[in-house]
């Protein structure tokens, strides 16, 4: 009897321990899934895309660069960037063969004409022409490119100042180089002249000195010099005169 009554109550633990332990598990696992998710790191594989991706113009050929007329391309700041460092790749006269494709007063042909003339060794007359018509049609340039064209514009202004400096140093240089040879002449002048009074200043010191030597109580001359002295001054005098 002793021992069934120890089974049973063996029996009654077990059951209650049991139940313990499955409620211990339920309450477990319920805080388990309350618990918020840790970050693991991703792997390459789950790297997410970003849902718009930039234009990769450095990849753009720059034989195609200039034939994109799409608006989301134009008002793209990358797209003129690398239009500008095509243009720096054409010689002055493919540059200038290109630049005559665009010929449409609009923006973008005005600045697309702009940059490609812009290394072409233009003179500051064309220059001019096509930052004026850029100055009309500013308003119209998109404000993502705004500040790129400003950038570019004052650019463009200071090789317009260069070249106008440049001109003027030419055209002072010219003056100056007038100024010298005028001088030159004029000194080749002065020098002549002042030989030729060099030389008579010398005929009349000879002169003179003869004539000192016929003055009463000089040393005696002979006759043949005398009258070849006379001859000679009389010549001397002939040649100082004016």
């Amino acid at each position: 009897m002793k021992a069934c009554l120890l089974s049973r109550l063996s029996g009654t633990v077990l059951s209650r321990l049991a139940a313990i332990t499955l409620v211990s598990g339920c309450s477990m696992l319920s805080s388990c899934a309350s618990l918020p998710e840790l970050n693991h790191p991703q792997t390459p594989n789950q790297t997410r895309q970003p849902e718009k991706q930039l234009p990769d113009y450095l990849s753009t050929q720059c034989a195609d660069i200039w034939q994109q007329e799409e608006p989301s391309t134009l008002a793209n700041p990358l797209y003129w960037l690398r239009g500008m460092e095509c243009a720096q790749r054409l010689s002055p006269a493919e540059a200038r063969t290109e630049a005559r494709e665009w010929p449409a007063l609009t923006w973008q042909d005005t600045f697309k004409r702009g940059i490609l003339l812009s290394p072409a060794k233009i003179t500051p007359v064309e220059r001019r022409r096509y930052m004026q018509q850029l100055d009309m049609l500013a308003t119209d340039i998109p404000l993502q490119v705004r500040s790129l064209f400003i950038l570019w514009r004052d650019g463009e202004r200071s090789q317009l100042k260069l070249s106008e400096e440049r001109n003027r140093y030419s055209k002072l240089q010219q003056v100056t180089d007038e100024q010298l040879d005028e001088l030159r002449q004029a000194q080749q002048r002065l020098s002549g002249e002042l030989e030729v009074t060099t030389r008579k200043l010398e005929t009349l010191s000879d002169i003179e000195r003869q004539l000192s030597n016929r003055k009463p109580g000089s040393n005696y001359v002979p006759e043949a010099h005398s009258k070849d002295s006379q001859d000679t001054s009389d010549q001397s005098l002939q040649e100082i005169q004016p």
